[in-house]
């Protein structure tokens, strides 16, 4: 006889790597899909160049007005993203670790403490030469007088806290997705092309730990091979798909 206090069926525990393309559905262009920002303008990607940023004061301005404006401050969460909210209320989410900086899980009702934003956010900024912190609304306040803004404190430039090429990712973060990964029954990896490291290594993590891995991407990934399920469908199709069934186990 089972022991009654042990459940014959325990619930997943499921962790999640979100990419750019859960939040295509939501008005917000990935980088290097078909019709990606890069993939149209390769030289765009300086804006994002650490290395680019500090030199060139002109690549400043362009990237403060491209974060302007950008349309996430207006998106909305997509089906997918809601679905994961659904799978965290229903005690199941082991965390979301995210390569995105939309806010868009967030906004869909995860609470903060469940999403790891490998790549930063865009709410926060900071100079890149003392550190010190400032709102990102309140930069942007200021850009038609100030197109490219510094540090009141040391006059170094001030840039989002989003995760520049050159720049490591956050430690703290990055060591919890590891966790996260490496402690889950299910890996759950959507819209990612799972070509940028270190985050698409946190599926390797997974299955090497025993996870069940699936998959939703519309095109092949360099880690199909692990996978048990690999999904094609839209996201905002397969994804709440998934979870239902995974609600269901």
């Amino acid at each position: 006889m089972a022991d009654a206090q042990t459940p014959l069926n325990p619930a997943p525990s499921v962790t999640v790597l979100t990419g750019a393309g859960i939040s295509t559905g939501s008005g917000i262009p990935d980088f290097r899909g078909p019709n990606g920002v890069w993939t149209r303008d390769p030289q765009a990607s300086r804006l994002l160049e650490l290395d680019w940023y500090l030199a060139e004061p002109d690549i400043r301005r362009r990237a403060w007005q491209m974060w302007r404006d950008h349309p996430l401050w207006t998106a909305q969460p997509t089906p997918g993203h809601r679905a994961l909210a659904d799978l965290d209320q229903a005690g199941l989410l082991r965390a979301v670790a995210t390569q995105n900086f939309d806010g868009l899980h967030q906004r869909a009702g995860l609470p903060a403490s469940k999403v790891l934003e490998l790549h930063g956010s865009l709410t926060g900024s900071r100079c890149l030469r003392c550190g010190a912190p400032e709102p990102t609304a309140e930069v942007m306040a200021r850009l038609d007088v100030d197109p490219d803004p510094h540090c009141a404190r040391c006059g170094g430039p001030l840039a989002t806290d989003v995760v520049m090429f050159g720049e490591p990712l956050p430690s703290d973060v990055l060591d919890a997705a590891v966790e996260a990964a490496a402690s889950c029954d299910v890996f759950l990896a959507v819209g990612s092309t799972l070509t940028v490291q270190p985050a698409a290594s946190l599926t390797s993590v997974a299955a090497e730990a025993g996870a069940r891995i699936l998959i939703v991407n519309a095109e092949p990934t360099p880690y199909d091979r692990l996978a048990d399920t690999v999904d094609r469908r839209p996201i905002e199709v397969a994804l709440p798909a998934l979870v239902r069934d995974l609600l269901a186990t």
